[in-house]
């Protein structure tokens, strides 16, 4: 068996393949650059929005493939085309992937989508079965991918969807840099809406071990919630790692329609503090309901959220110092 990783260069990635060649697994890295791989990792680069190119990978009935791969909201978000740059990456390359695979015999597959996929939740927890209404383009491009993924089970391809809630860990910081900003100058924090709302996360290291969970119980076809258990509220969340960072800050709670219809203003106009798929959610109860993961994949989240915000501010004060 071969994994196939698609944005093995990314994020979870990275640790996936670190994870897999640990395992003495044969790996290969397909992505358009390969800079934070470990030494001697086989790469390939590919960019998957082309499908000639995807096709000259070689693909075959030995591989698993795992789709990582995915514009999001990192880096530079561009103003305009923005529908085309999420859609062109997360729904046309997730094709791209699938089409190169049957092609060439490959029946397994993994792909990650998002929770966005969901929208506001309509009760608690989300299972996987909650209606898809997402908020914005990203959320929109996996819902797509996910079409295409059933569309391809059709056909006889095995396809894990999994939907993780905002993942963490070495290497992403993401929105929590501004967050981190203010804890480390002791300035108010404040929070979208009363603070009481829970907002769960996932360490990238639970990512990668429901991946090999999946590997091991051989691809089922089925979407499956990533998520950590029993996480705080935003509230009890911050006040804790202020407190332990030894921050003076104060978690200040602001009426949340307000500001959403601020920072949505504020959006049209071209100033983006927040992105529209995360400022809807910012105020809402969200918790995704993992049991459907934990009981057919026999796969346990071992993170939890206040360590995992704790080691993410850490890392944040590391990447300062190295910068002054």
């Amino acid at each position: 068996m071969r994994a196939v990783v698609f944005g093995g260069n990314g994020f979870v990635g990275r640790w996936l393949l670190k994870a897999l060649t640990e395992e003495k697994k044969e790996v290969l890295s397909c992505d358009l650059q390969k800079d934070s791989l470990e030494k001697g990792t086989p790469y390939i680069q590919v960019d998957i929005r082309d499908l000639g190119q995807v096709e000259k990978i070689g693909l075959n009935g030995n591989d698993i493939v795992v789709n990582l791969a995915a514009n999001q909201y990192h880096g530079v978000v561009p103003r305009e085309g923005r529908r085309e740059y999420f859609f062109g990456t997360n729904t046309k390359g997730a094709e791209n992937i699938l089409q190169a695979a049957f092609k060439g015999g490959c029946r397994k597959a993994i792909q990650f989508t998002t929770d966005m996929v969901y929208g506001k939740p309509q009760y608690l927890p989300v299972d996987e079965g909650h209606r898809q209404e997402p908020f914005g383009p990203y959320g929109e491009s996996k819902k797509e991918a996910e079409k295409i993924c059933r569309l391809y089970r059709e056909k006889g391809m095995d396809i894990t969807i999994f939907r993780p809630r905002m993942i963490t860990g070495p290497g992403r910081l993401g929105i929590l840099k501004k967050l981190f900003w203010l804890i480390r100058h002791s300035l108010p924090v404040p929070t979208i809406g009363s603070g009481h709302n829970c907002y769960q996360m996932i360490s990238v290291f639970d990512c990668v071990s429901a991946i090999q969970c999946a590997i091991n119980h051989g691809i089922p076809n089925g979407e499956y919630n990533l998520g950590s258990k029993n996480p705080p509220s935003t509230r009890a969340l911050l006040q804790n790692l202020i407190s332990s960072v030894g921050s003076h800050s104060a978690v200040v709670p602001t009426p949340g329609k307000l500001v959403k219809g601020i920072l949505r203003f504020l959006e049209t106009i071209g100033i983006d503090l927040m992105y529209r798929e995360q400022y809807m959610i910012a105020d809402e109860n969200y918790i995704l309901d993992i049991s459907k993961t934990e009981r057919e994949l026999q796969w346990e989240p071992k993170y939890e959220d206040k360590a995992m915000i704790i080691a993410a501010y850490e890392e944040y004060m590391v990447q300062r110092s190295r910068q002054q």
